[in-house]
């Protein structure tokens, strides 16, 4: 592709000699000008509008087309039926900041230093070196824009508009890292929302989150209908703890959480209707992710991961298996249903192959699933393995239909769930015990306790729930996962057996005194 330059930018004015052109030179100045907008119109076609929508602890079951009980989703069903629903996508760990991590960067988080969850207390975020999606288009000359959670850091060094992205409404971490916490809300500061750098309210009415970054989308889409932008809204709900406006409050027959999802819901169907009026269907790839699993612990306030086990914080199905829809009309085929599996490190390649953007300059682990995503004749998923860590901890490999996990302590609810927004156990725990630090009080006070898993093989295909460990009648198998998962330790290590990685980089860090604006 290339574009013939104008002679005139807007504005300018032409030159005595300008005024003096002969006819046939007024023809040829004319010819240019519509080869260039020919040409101009060609480029675009191939470098759409991207929309890219992440919700925060939403389960693998809470949309109606896999299984959602009591609510409805009738806008991600829609969405679905026009585009291609992904059964076996992941996320690159099930925790916020990593997942986030990943989808930004092509990376496994722990190859960035970008582990866990940041809090208001954290330093450190995304380096300078990392080349994020929002760059890479911006680079091209899309207006960027996020609104939502952004989670890559608390500094204002950090902040989206110091790595990609022209607008930003939200928040910079958990919204539980607030007033609302159930245990530690002493503790807490007011929550910061911002508006571009600026602060413009403490501990904002979550209430009104979801209906806030839809307007803010909406606005963002009309003032850019004429040039290509990328959205990104990684939505606060349905973390805990969760708010519906006075809308949907009461609107759905599965409680709070119903409501917090049918809201969630309209707000697609809200995006997506802009881009039907304003004609940007065909022009518009639009994206729906979570984060990672649900938060089980929370009970009631929480999503469902079934068939799959466990939920956010796990290597299990149910934790870094999330819902996956994919619409592009005329690009992306509709009514499909695609399970072959890739992973969040996957999106800024395939984006970049789509638009035609600039690589990344340092190593990444994602590769291109274009081909996949708009249905390529003999397209094959991108990777033979997929490594599933928990913070530094190398805990399974997937090749296939077969998933092997390494013996590793992992996270369980720890009694019956929770209810009213506590967590499981509540009531029942030492203050000593909420106190604590380290794993095993993270784990507790989220209601959860910490078990042991033996090496135990999975085959998903019959097996997605990992119900029923068949190590023992393929050792052939065991062996060749085993030697695949020695790749990953040697560049990323595994602190599960000691290993330190030889490929990785930190992560930013800010040690000034600086505060949030």
């Amino acid at each position: 592709m290339f574009s013939v330059p104008c002679q005139f930018e807007t504005g300018d004015r032409p030159t005595a000699g300008a005024e003096k052109a002969t006819i046939p030179a007024m023809k040829l100045l004319l010819a240019l000008f519509t080869l260039s907008a020919a040409l101009s119109s060609g480029f675009a076609a191939d470098r759409p509008n991207v929309v890219f929508i992440v919700a925060d602890d939403m389960g693998y079951a809470d949309m109606g087309t896999q299984g959602a009980r009591g609510f409805s989703t009738p806008h991600l069903d829609r969405m679905a039926a026009e585009g291609t629903r992904f059964t076996q996508f992941y996320v690159a760990q099930a925790v916020c900041t990593a997942s986030r991590a990943a989808l930004m960067t092509g990376c496994y988080p722990n190859r960035i230093g970008m582990q866990g969850a940041y809090n208001h207390t954290s330093r450190d975020g995304i380096a300078d070196e990392e080349w994020l999606l929002p760059e890479m288009f911006r680079d091209l000359g899309y207006a960027t824009a996020g609104m939502g959670k952004w989670h890559l850091g608390t500094r204002l060094k950090f902040h989206p508009m110091r790595h990609g992205f022209d607008e930003w409404l939200g928040i910079p971490y958990s919204n539980d890292n607030t007033k609302y916490h159930p245990s530690l809300a002493a503790e807490m500061p007011p929550l910061p929302f911002y508006d571009g750098e600026k602060i413009i309210e403490l501990d904002p009415d979550q209430s009104q989150f979801t209906k806030r970054f839809t307007d803010r989308a909406i606005d963002f889409i009309e003032r850019n209908a004429s040039r290509p932008f990328f959205l990104y809204m990684p939505h606060v709900m349905p973390h805990v703890p969760i708010f519906a406006s006075a809308k949907f409050k009461g609107r759905s027959a599965a409680g709070l959480y119903g409501d917090v999802m049918e809201e969630l819901d309209w707000s697609v169907g809200e995006v997506l209707e802009t881009l039907r009026r304003l004609k940007l269907d065909e022009r518009t790839l639009v994206i729906f992710i979570s984060d990672n699993g649900p938060f089980l612990s929370y009970g009631e306030h929480a999503g469902s991961a079934q068939p799959l086990r466990e939920g956010k914080l796990t290597t299990f199905e149910g934790g870094v298996r999330v819902p996956c829809l994919v619409r592009w009309p005329g690009r992306v085929p509709a009514a499909r249903v695609c399970a072959d599996p890739f992973m969040g490190i996957d999106w800024l390649p395939t984006l970049t192959e789509i638009v035609g953007g600039k690589v990344p300059r340092l190593k990444i682990d994602g590769l291109s699933a274009k081909g996949l995503i708009l249905g390529e004749k003999d397209a094959i998923p991108p990777h033979e393995s997929l490594y599933f860590y928990s913070g530094t901890a190398l805990q399974a490999v997937r090749d296939g239909s077969w998933k092997l996990h390494f013996a590793h302590p992992y996270i369980t609810v720890a009694a019956e769930p929770g209810r009213g927004g506590k967590p499981s156990n509540w009531g029942r725990l030492a203050p000593s015990s909420i106190t604590q630090s380290g794993v095993e009080g993270i784990a507790t006070r989220h209601g959860y306790r910490v078990e042991k898993l033996e090496l135990s093989l999975f085959n998903l295909d019959a097996d997605p729930g990992e119900r029923h460990n068949v190590a023992a009648a393929h050792p052939e198998i065991v062996a060749r996962l085993s030697t695949a998962a020695e790749t990953a330790r040697k560049e990323l290590g595994d602190s599960l057996q000691d290993v330190k990685g030889s490929s990785l980089r930190a992560s930013g860090l800010d040690n000034s005194h600086e505060s949030n604006p």
